[in-house]
């Protein structure tokens, strides 16, 4: 199966029917395409189309080519000032956006991110968008919390207790608070558990991080008896366009997430990257343009 679902490109060609996109425009790909028939799509939430075919998803090949064919109405724009690079970059930044937008993130909020990684960090430059007083980014590697803090992070906690209960007491302790809003970006249960006990009473938990187990051991007491509320995150869902605008802005700064690049060709030696982190890999780009 080819993998690749963050792209950005120059249109090659264009269908006989397609009026809004001309060879030459620079654009990213939105990765799923819904049928546009369906209930769910029918209300707007295209993300939960059970149709869904969204790029290197078995069965679908994704982008990691040469020339790749998408529908039309799932290629958005590049604004001008934004370059193929930083766009690349739309697709989790739309992410964060949706997370943001579930989670209530605006002016004064304070906001919890569990994870540092790249959906952890464009979940930090967007909550700081979005109007956050004060964002706490915790994560088990030191660099990656160095990482965040040159990016904005109010502060960066490292996660070097096993058990959730005690971590949840070190964040608060090193912050001050409980936090109105918690964004789970790591797939670890303990985490999950973490952003509960660390969220203030009638406050909100986002979960974003995809795990491979099942959530067996979350603190459902202490969901009912705070009214925390818990939501989930699927992908998004019209947040490309608002994502390129943040680009375009400079509301929301990218560049220096990108740490590594390869051609095409370099494909394996990029994934061993990003997979190990060697190099203080954070985003790492693989360049599919003939030279």
């Amino acid at each position: 199966m080819v993998m690749g679902h963050e792209p950005s490109g120059i249109i090659k060609e264009v269908g006989k029917n397609v009026k809004n996109l001309k060879p030459g425009d620079r654009v990213v790909i939105e990765p799923g395409i819904s049928c546009l028939q369906c209930e769910n799509c029918k209300e707007g939430s295209y993300n939960m189309c059970p149709e869904m075919a969204f790029c290197a998803t078995p069965p679908v090949n994704g982008s990691l080519c040469r020339y790749y064919a998408h529908k039309a109405s799932f290629c958005h724009k590049i604004p001008d000032n934004v370059s193929l690079e930083e766009a690349a970059l739309t697709e989790p930044l739309a992410v964060a956006v949706h997370a943001c937008t579930r989670g209530g993130v605006s002016i004064g909020k304070t906001v919890l991110i569990t994870g540092a990684g790249p959906i952890g960090l464009v979940n930090l430059l967007t909550a700081k968008a979005m109007g956050a007083a004060k964002v706490c980014i915790v994560d088990i590697v030191a660099s990656r919390l160095e990482f965040a803090k040159s990016l904005g992070a109010d502060y960066a906690v490292l996660a070097d207790e096993k058990v959730p209960e005690v971590m949840a007491q070190k964040i608060v302790q090193t912050t001050g608070h409980k936090f109105d809003i918690a964004i789970e970006c790591s797939g670890v249960e303990s985490s999950a558990q973490l952003s509960l006990l660390a969220t203030k009473s009638r406050g909100m938990v986002v979960l974003v991080g995809l795990s491979k187990n099942v959530y067996s051991s979350l603190p459902v007491s202490d969901i009912i008896s705070r009214e925390v509320d818990v939501r989930g995150v699927f992908r998004y869902v019209n947040c490309h366009p608002i994502a390129l605008q943040l680009l375009a802005s400079g509301k929301v700064n990218v560049k220096s997430m990108i740490t590594h690049r390869f051609k095409l060709e370099d494909s394996l030696k990029a994934f061993e990257v990003a997979h190990s982190g060697s190099g203080g890999a954070i985003k790492v780009l693989i360049d599919c343009a003939k030279r």
